[in-house]
Order: C-alpha cells, then structure tokens, then sequence
C-alpha cells in the first residue's frame, strides 16, 4: 500500500500513521521528522526552517519537495506519507515523481478535528528538553507541575505550540487542504476519518479502510 495521511495540527496522523507501519509493514516517511532532524542538527536548512515554524508560517515548498522526494528515491514503494504534500505545488511535485516512477496511491486519508480541538490538544503539550518526554497539563500531566517525571528537568512549551500559532497553522491547513484535498477526492482515494475521542476509538475507524486495501491489492495480484 501506498497511502498520504493528512489532519490538521493535534490531530494525531503521526500517532496512527506509526501505528500503521507497525501492523502493516510499510515504511514511515514523515515531513515533520525530517524536518525536525535537521532543525536538531542546527544545520544552515535547519535553522532556516526553524524561523519559519516559530511564526507559524509553512516552510517553502523548494524546501520541502527536495527533502520529501529525496527520500521516497530510497523507498520507492509501500509507504505512508505523513503530512505531506501540504500545497498545491508539494502535489505537483510528488505527482510528477510517482508518474515518473509507476507509482500508484491506494489511499489520502484524512484525520480530521476542528479548531478549538486543536488548540487544546497542542497548546497543551510540554516536552522535555534533556530527555524528551511529551506531557499534556490536561491529558497526561507530570506529577509535578511543569517538572519531567523522568529526569526533573524544567518542562518547555515548544514556540509553535503556543495557541497563537496552532491557530494560524490551523487556519493556513484548512486554506490549502481545500484544493489538495478536492484533487485526491477526484482520483477517487480521498476519505475523512473523525479524529475526535480516544486513539482506539479513531482507529477502529481507520482500519477497515486499510483491510479492504490490501484485501483488494492482493486480489489483484492473484490475477496478474
């Protein structure tokens, strides 16, 4: 299977795109990996990139493309893309290299909650700077206020977690998902799972849809 997976901020795409590559053995190719790879490596592109996250905006697509695509070279098939492509020029980039390459999507799955949740979810989260623990004040607290249950550090809210920016990143998804997302409806693979209450609850939702895929991909080949 090849698959995209989209949601807005919050929406917990990464948490079930893993989830997938775990119990369906594809490989995980994540922007927001990469890009904080090379944000943690305080390389020039790193650097540059981190100032666009701070603001909220989105990182260029020329950015972008090159580490996304460049990455796909090493996988070529049976992967799940997450968070990727993001603009019209990012589909336009990746469309052109899986035509070039025979390269077939079987699925652009949506995560979707809205703004209000998002906010919550993610203005939230406090992450550990030394040991890197994830804690939410609401949903997984520390049980020290502020204070890493692992190692005492001084918990952190990360500069694009504050609820001005998870705003405007939210508002700037729902702007250039509109066409991106009529594109993939087009071609017949688009679907919108409610991301809303607990993580098993959405993936009971999300699952069906991955067994009918690879029941239907291993028909095919049966008659090939």
């Amino acid at each position: 299977m090849n698959i995209l997976m989209f949601g807005p901020p919050g929406s917990g795409k990464s948490t079930h795109s893993r989830r997938i590559v775990e119990d369906y053995g594809l490989a995980y190719v994540s922007s927001g990996d990469i890009i904080r790879y090379e944000i943690e490596q305080k390389s020039p592109l790193g650097l540059e990139m981190a100032a666009y996250l701070s603001r909220g905006d989105l990182i260029p697509d020329t950015i972008v493309n090159t580490l996304i695509i460049s990455k796909l070279r090493r996988q070529r098939e049976n992967f799940i893309l997450d968070g990727y492509p993001r603009t019209p020029e990012q589909v336009i980039a990746l469309e052109n290299y899986l035509y070039d390459h025979g390269i077939r999507l079987d699925l652009a799955l949506e995560i979707f909650i809205g703004e209000d949740e998002s906010v919550e979810r993610i203005s939230g989260r406090r992450i550990c700077p030394n040991c890197g623990a994830v804690y939410h004040v609401k949903y997984n607290p520390p049980r020290v206020p502020e204070v890493c249950d692992l190692c005492g550090s001084k918990l952190i809210q990360r500069p694009d977690d504050r609820e001005e920016v998870v705003r405007k990143r939210y508002q700037i998804y729902a702007k250039n998902m509109e066409p991106i997302i009529k594109f993939y409806r087009g071609k017949g693979i688009y679907v919108r799972v409610d991301g809303g209450g607990p993580i098993e609850e959405v993936w009971k939702r999300i699952k069906p849809l991955l067994d009918y895929i690879r029941a239907r991909e291993e028909k095919r080949r049966e008659h090939e």
